[in-house]
C-alpha cells in the first residue's frame, strides 16, 4: 500500500507538471499567433513598409506616446542597420525579418525600451574582465554582438534551436567579422538526453523569437541539448552568460551544476511569470548565487526569486552589491 501511495503521489505530482507546462506552451502558441494578428500582420506590414508610405509612418509614430515603435515595420528596401553599444559600433541584418534589428532602426541604434537596452549595457559591462560569454537563447545575437564588439579578446558560444534563426545569427556574425570568435551552436543547452522538433522553414512575417521546446511542430527538423556540464572544461574563464529559452532555465541550470561551481558565472537570465521560482533558487543558491531584479538603469537585490511579468530580467551573480558597483553597475538598496 505505502508503494502505491508514493506511486500515486509520483503521477500526480508528474500530471501537474505536465499541465503547467502544457498550459506555458500553449500561452505561447496563443502569443505567437496574436502576435502574427492571425494572419493579418503580413499584409499590414507590406503596406506600412512600402516606400511611399514609410516616410510617413517614420515622421508621425514616435510623436504617438501609445505606439511602441520597436514594433513597426522597417522600410523594405533597409538591408542592415548599425547599433552602438559602449562606444562599440556593430551591424544587424535585415530589419524586416529580425525583430531586434527593426528594433535598432527604430531607436537610432538602441533598443527603444529602456529595460531592454539596459540589459545589454548590463551584460557589456560584466563582460569587461571575462575570457568567455555563453548567449544561450542567442536569438540573431544582439547579445553576442554587443559584447564581442565590446571587447577584442573575447570568445562566445551562441546557442539557439530554430533553423532559420540560426542562419541568421552565423550571417550577423559573419557580417561583422566575428566568425573566427564565435562558436554557433544549432542546439538547445539543457538535458543532453532530449530533443524537439524545430520548424527548418519560416514563412511568418518575421523570425520567430519565443519558441521553446515544449511547443510542438508537426514538420521541421530535430535539434538536440546539450548540457551546460559538457561545457565546463571546453571554456575560458570568466564567464557571463545570458539566458533566453522562454521557460527553460531551469533545465540549464539542472544539468549545469559541474559548470555553476567551476566558474561561477554572472548570469542574465529571463524569468517569465510562470517560471518555478523555488526551484531556481534550489539550483542556484548551493553555489553561492545573489538574485538581481533587473530595472531599465539599475539592480535592486531580492531575497528570493519570484517571477514579475512586468520586469523579466533578473542578474544571478556571486558578486556582492559592492563588488557591482565596483566595475560600475548601479545596484539600489
Amino acid at each position: 500500500m505505502g508503494d502505491d501511495a508514493d506511486t500515486d503521489t509520483g503521477s500526480a505530482t508528474a500530471d501537474r507538471a505536465g499541465t503547467k507546462g502544457f498550459r506555458a506552451a500553449s500561452a505561447r502558441a496563443d502569443r505567437a499567433r496574436r502576435q502574427s494578428w492571425y494572419g493579418a500582420k503580413r499584409h499590414v506590414k507590406a503596406v506600412l513598409s512600402h516606400p511611399l508610405v514609410h516616410p510617413i509612418l517614420r515622421a508621425t509614430a514616435p510623436r504617438l506616446s501609445r505606439i511602441r515603435v520597436g514594433r513597426l515595420p522597417a522600410p523594405r528596401e533597409l538591408i542592415e542597420v548599425t547599433a552602438c553599444v559602449d562606444g562599440a559600433d556593430f551591424i544587424m541584418l535585415r530589419p524586416d525579418r529580425c525583430e531586434i534589428a527593426k528594433e535598432l532602426y527604430w531607436g537610432d541604434g538602441r533598443r527603444p525600451e529602456a529595460e531592454d537596452a539596459y540589459a545589454i549595457d548590463l551584460i557589456v559591462r560584466l563582460t569587461d574582465d571575462a575570457r568567455t560569454f555563453l548567449d544561450v537563447g542567442a536569438y540573431t545575437g544582439i547579445f553576442s554582438l554587443a559584447t564581442l564588439a565590446a571587447h577584442p579578446d573575447l570568445r562566445v558560444h551562441a546557442f539557439d534551436m530554430v533553423p532559420p534563426v540560426v542562419r541568421m545569427l552565423r550571417a550577423n556574425m559573419a557580417r561583422n567579422g566575428f566568425v573566427g570568435r564565435v562558436v554557433v551552436h544549432q542546439a538547445g543547452v539543457g538535458d543532453p538526453t532530449l530533443t524537439a522538433r524545430m520548424p527548418s522553414v519560416d514563412s511568418g512575417s518575421a523570425l520567430p523569437s519565443f519558441l521553446s521546446s515544449d511547443m510542438t511542430f508537426d514538420d521541421g527538423e530535430d535539434v538536440g541539448f546539450l548540457s551546460l556540464d559538457s561545457l565546463t572544461d571546453e571554456v575560458e574563464g570568466p564567464v557571463v552568460m545570458k539566458v533566453d529559452v522562454e521557460g527553460g532555465e531551469t533545465d540549464v541550470f539542472a544539468h549545469g551544476s559541474g559548470f555553476l561551481a567551476a566558474h561561477h558565472p554572472d548570469i542574465l537570465c529571463e524569468v517569465l511569470a510562470d517560471a518555478d521560482g523555488p526551484r531556481l533558487e534550489e539550483l542556484l543558491s548551493v553555489h553561492g548565487y545573489r538574485y538581481f531584479h533587473v530595472g531599465a538603469d539599475s539592480i535592486r537585490e531580492r531575497p528570493g526569486i519570484v517571477p514579475d511579468d512586468s520586469v523579466r530580467d533578473w542578474l544571478f551573480t556571486v558578486r556582492t552589491p559592492a563588488e557591482l558597483r565596483r566595475i560600475g553597475v548601479t545596484v539600489l538598496d
